[in-house]
């Protein structure tokens, strides 16, 4: 295959699939890189649940750069095409590694377990739960590098789910119990999965299996998995423990953060708190024969004292050759620790921690430890451009001098082509841009009897021009025509009425004018746009309410201001009984000195039956039915 994708990525083979998106490996002909292309299948091009999965694992992966994620370097459309952009790791799986070796040992098991614990610390930090961790979702690189997968798509935990497509089956192994519930998660979930990837890690095995998705599920929730100990007895009973602990059913039983989880297995690497059941066994000690002692008897010829001597002589050799061989020892000792020291000290260097730096920092403290940088630059949103994101291998890693140093380096937001919106219809452009990363859109609605209402007239940037994520868009849209009616004289609610059917807007703030009439008391005395008034759809016509002084009525409300919502905006709205308009009354900043209980007084505009609303932060608190002041 050879297609090309948004005139970049050259897709040269297809390299996994899955429920609803296909992996192609790319070349990035910008760049010269490698790269790994997820494109959401066609069938689900036009299906909201998919395109949302698809847009959150984007909306995901953005918020987070860490050395144990597989990074997001693009996002985009071709046509209908919906597509991500990821680095692309050369290796397999974590499930092709357990397959291929059976069980992996504990100390291997658990170093890969603590770099899956280190990107989800990360992803929970940016309030991301991955909802399904996997060993198909764990890519271990060729070099060793672990990172995982896959990160925003959220799971459906209910029958109808777990019967479709073996991705999901491969997934419900993995299911804490409250996904298999249908429950909500939170981070837990992902540390109880991680757990029953340890678990598999060390037994070659996953802890619960059936004839079919839904017999699974019941066991996460009601099944004891077989200790780890009776598939592999020499995992310490320190590091199973850990894993049981992960897999506790009750998600407060479990541990409350991958931190916590992470240094429990380095504790019990380290073999500290309990030891394993079956330790190995010491070396024997090496015992050396005593010298046997005795008597000497002395014969006429002297044999016995010959005998004597001999055995002096002998021990006297022996302890000869024993400091020899001790001496021989000791420089040898001596040699090849020297050595070693001088290859430590004299050959080898510490990779720095350069993430955050400029470049050009970054490589001369790269330089300084005397290793060489190799420089990739990838497109990132939130990384200023010229700044190292990323680098391999990690901080404190020893490397021999001359070895190589691969610093990730931001080449600022990626740049994408400008579409035509032109000739679209306003919420179809809005939504489109949106998806593209360009939400600051300021749309300019103008009176037109030649085009469509609701149609783009003209954009701003321009069809073609390179735009970055963020970047602000406006479009002129035609608001067709309306004719403001005559307002004058009629009462308050009737024009509510009328505006509404006009297709017109009223504003939310009234004016009022003083008369002495008191039959004209919340009738219209002046409107804006005049009577019979061309003007666009939804256009906002502005009124003036008279007041008279001798019959407006007075009612007092009681605002309840909360407290600890400093900084926050609470705003008071008048809303007639069985009308749909609201104006506005108040609008104030809570704060510690104006919390509490307050009395304000409201003159109503006609003789209707009045509510006011309260919002905080525009979201509806409560509204109290306005009752009448007594005057005394």
């Amino acid at each position: 295959m050879d297609k090309i994708l948004a005139e970049r990525y050259r897709l040269t083979e297809q390299i996994g699939i899955g429920g609803m998106a296909i992996v192609y490996k790319a070349l990035d002909m910008r760049t010269g890189h490698n790269v790994a292309v997820k494109v959401l299948r066609p069938e689900y091009n036009r299906d909201a649940e998919f395109v949302s999965r698809f847009q959150r694992e984007a909306e995901a992966a953005s918020k987070m750069t860490h050395h144990n994620i597989v990074n997001l370097l693009d996002v985009g459309m071709d046509g209908e095409n919906r597509y991500l952009v990821m680095e692309y790791v050369q290796g397999k799986t974590l499930k092709e590694v357990i397959r291929e070796r059976g069980r992996l040992s504990a100390p291997l098991a658990c170093q890969i377990t603590i770099r899956i614990l280190s990107a989800l610390e990360h992803a929970h930090r940016n309030g991301i739960i991955h909802r399904d961790i996997k060993p198909q979702n764990i890519l271990v690189h060729s070099d060793g590098h672990v990172k995982v997968s896959d990160f925003g798509i959220a799971r459906i935990a209910d029958s109808a789910t777990l019967t479709r497509g073996d991705n999901v089956m491969g997934s419900v192994h993995y299911f804490s119990p409250e996904q298999a519930r249908g429950e909500t998660v939170n981070l837990t979930s992902d540390l109880y999965s991680t757990g029953i990837v340890l678990y598999e890690m060390l037994t070659g095995r996953v802890p619960y299996d059936g004839d079919n998705p839904v017999a699974v599920a019941m066991q996460h929730i009601h099944g004891t998995p077989v200790p780890i100990r009776d598939y592999a007895p020499d995992v310490p009973i320190s590091v199973a423990n850990v894993c049981m602990k992960a897999m506790e059913k009750d998600p407060n039983a479990r541990y409350q953060s991958a931190r916590e989880m992470a240094s429990d297995l380095r504790l019990a690497m380290e073999q500290r708190g309990v030891m394993p059941v079956n330790p190995d066994k010491q070396p024997e000690e090496i015992k050396l024969p005593k010298p046997q002692i005795g008597m000497s008897t002395t014969n006429g010829n002297g044999s016995e004292k010959n005998k004597t001597n001999g055995r002096k002589n002998s021990k006297r050799r022996r302890m000869i050759i024993l400091t020899a061989l001790c001496t021989l020892a000791v420089f040898a000792v001596l040699f090849f620790g020297g050595r070693i020291i001088y290859q430590k000290v004299m050959t080898s260097a510490t990779v720095p921690d350069v993430i955050g730096y400029t470049l050009e920092e970054a490589q001369r403290l790269v330089a300084r430890q005397n290793l060489q940088s190799e420089v990739v630059v990838v497109n990132h949103d939130e990384y200023a451009e010229g700044t190292v994101m990323l680098q391999t291998p990690d901080e404190s890693t020893t490397l021999r001098k001359g070895d190589t140093v691969v610093l990730t380096v931001s080449g600022g937001p990626a740049g994408q082509t400008m579409p035509q919106v032109t000739g679209m219809i306003y919420q179809d452009a809005l939504s489109l841009l949106q998806q593209m990363g360009l939400p600051q859109v300021a749309a300019k609605w103008i009176m037109s009897a030649e085009i469509p209402q609701d149609t783009v007239i003209s954009q701003q940037p321009e069809t073609g021009t390179t735009v970055y994520k963020g970047n602000a868009v406006e479009l002129t849209v035609s608001g067709g025509v309306a004719i403001v009616p005559n307002l004058i004289s009629v009462s308050l609610a009737e024009a509510e009425t009328t505006i509404s059917a006009s297709s017109l807007s009223l504003n939310g703030v009234l004016q009022y004018a003083e008369t002495n009439e008191p039959a004209w008391n919340g009738l219209i005395a002046s409107q804006v746009p005049a009577a019979e008034t061309q003007t666009s759809a939804n256009a906002t016509v502005t009124l003036t309410v008279y007041r008279c002084p001798e019959v407006v009525r007075n009612i007092g409300f009681t605002l309840d201001i909360p407290q600890n919502e400093n900084g926050s905006t609470l705003r008071v709205t008048l809303q007639a009984e069985n009308a749909q308009t609201e104006y506005q009354i108040m609008s104030l900043t809570c704060d510690e000195n104006n919390a509490g209980t307050r009395n304000i007084p409201i003159e109503l505009p006609d003789g209707r039956n009045y509510y006011c609303n309260v919002y905080l932060n525009d979201t509806f608190m409560y509204r109290q039915l306005l009752q009448e002041k007594t005057n005394e």
